[in-house]
């Protein structure tokens, strides 16, 4: 199944749109989709599934010609429980549910809302449907810049994780978001952004962070995708291409990004740290010489780890503290490649191939027991899953976590695979994760409210 891809950018066709059919359009989860636990099935009791996709075949019937059929005796009621085949818990929750007829509303009754009262509704829309809602009026058009509807944004549930991919094409910088609650990919117009040559480094509360140079020097840009508003950061102290990683604080309403040693393994550059508030890098202790396993950085509870092969184990900077410090967490044997992934309640997680052989691999993932210093775990890729995600026993891939989620990509093959560490769920993505063999990826959370200052 292909998920629908929607520009945000464009207007809508007209002035009142229906919004639920919106909310309720786009794809799912695509190809298939299973869970380590067993799902619970839903009871037919007193009603039948009526839905064509609940029903195999055609429907007999006959009493006499019917295999199974419930007594609807009141003395003796069987119920038969039924879950149609192909479909996760989520799917089968959307299509139980009873549908209503659509409520019109006269639009006159917009205009008479008080302020604080359409703020708060609109605030409670997707940020993605907000694109097209603008087009309705010129006071809707403006609602960006109400300061009323920020504050109530800001105090509204998170949308929820999205996937951000990004690539250029011609050399134009392009943005396509998929939202997991939605379910549907979104094209996001990525022309504000200066034509640099630059890379994605992650995502956080909000704000997107590249880094790249412009011609002359190397910079760091700082972006929040829906207000199209961007910044270039100061120049480090050690102005180079480094290895960058960006934390948003939403308490604060501050962001970090935090520079360690050059992408090319130079241990001789300081640790520099940016602070929002202060709009200035400052300079930490240099990293300890150690051989690093990747680029990869993960960071959790104000920790930011790294993997090293000399000494084996973990590189860890305590940036509340500032001082580096080695935990030596020895990796599981025959471990081919090795990604460190933050969780959330200061869970941090390795994911991995396991086996010398191709057709022995296994992806599995690990959590560090930071009591006992070493790794459990937790997790097993099914094998119909590996041999669809990596065909080949040398396939790139690419894998990245934010809190509950780590989701999977290929670069070969073109897809996306999610796993719910909490649920304990696997699910392909809808549509096509990579859009060129250069794209990158990360989680984004949509926030309207997230300053780039």
């Amino acid at each position: 199944m292909q998920g629908e891809m929607v520009e945000i950018g464009e207007s809508s066709e007209s002035g009142s749109g229906n919004f639920s059919s919106q909310l309720m359009k786009g794809g799912g989860f695509g190809e298939e989709s299973c869970s380590i636990k067993p799902m619970a099935s839903f009871s037919g009791g007193g009603s039948r599934n009526s839905s064509p996709i609940g029903r195999h075949g055609s429907r007999n019937t006959s009493p006499s010609g019917r295999t199974g059929s419930r007594n609807t005796s009141p003395c003796r009621q069987k119920v038969i429980k039924t879950k149609p085949r192909g479909l996760d818990e989520e799917t089968l929750a959307t299509f139980s549910k009873a549908s209503h007829p659509d409520v019109q509303m006269e639009d006159n009754i917009w205009a008479m809302l008080p302020e604080d009262l359409l703020n708060e509704i609109l605030a409670r829309i997707p940020p993605f449907m907000i694109f097209r809602l603008r087009s309705v009026c010129k006071r809707w058009n403006l609602i960006l810049q109400d300061s009323s509807f920020l504050k109530f944004h800001s105090q509204v549930p998170s949308h929820g994780p999205c996937l951000l991919t990004f690539w250029k094409n011609s050399q134009t910088p392009q943005c396509s978001v998929y939202s997991l609650p939605l379910k549907t990919w979104y094209r996001i117009p990525f022309t504000f952004l200066p034509p640099w040559a630059f890379w994605l480094v992650g995502s956080s509360g909000g704000l997107v962070c590249f880094s790249g140079h412009d011609g002359l020097t190397f910079k760091t840009l700082v972006c929040n995708p829906l207000t199209q508003a961007w910044r270039t950061l100061p120049s480090m102290h050690y102005n180079q291409q480094r290895q960058l990683i960006m934390v948003v604080d939403r308490k604060d309403r501050s962001f970090k990004v935090i520079a360690t040693s050059d992408i090319y393994g130079d241990k001789s550059l300081p640790t520099e740290v940016y602070d929002s508030k202060l709009n200035s890098w400052s300079l930490h202790p240099m990293m300890p010489a150690v051989n690093l396993c990747s680029s990869k950085m993960a960071f959790c509870d104000s920790r930011l780890y790294l993997e090293t092969l000399s000494p084996l184990g973990l590189i860890m900077y305590r940036l509340d503290a500032g001082y580096w410090e080695h935990i030596a967490a020895k990796f599981p044997r025959s471990l081919l490649d090795g990604y460190l992934v933050a969780g959330t309640q200061k869970r941090l997680f390795l994911v991995g191939r396991i086996g010398l052989y191709s057709t022995l691999q296994s992806m599995r993932i690990w959590e560090l027991d930071h009591t006992k210093i070493q790794w459990v775990e937790i997790s097993r890729m099914p094998s119909r899953h590996f041999r669809a995600l990596l065909r080949l026993s040398a396939e790139r891939f690419e894998c990245f976590g934010q809190d509950s989620l780590i989701c999977f990509t290929s670069w070969n093959q073109g897809k996306g695979l999610l796993y719910d560490v909490d649920k304990k769920i696997w699910s392909w993505i809808a549509g096509c994760a990579l859009q060129s063999y250069n794209s990158q990826l990360c989680f984004y959370e949509p926030r309207f409210d997230a300053s780039i200052y």
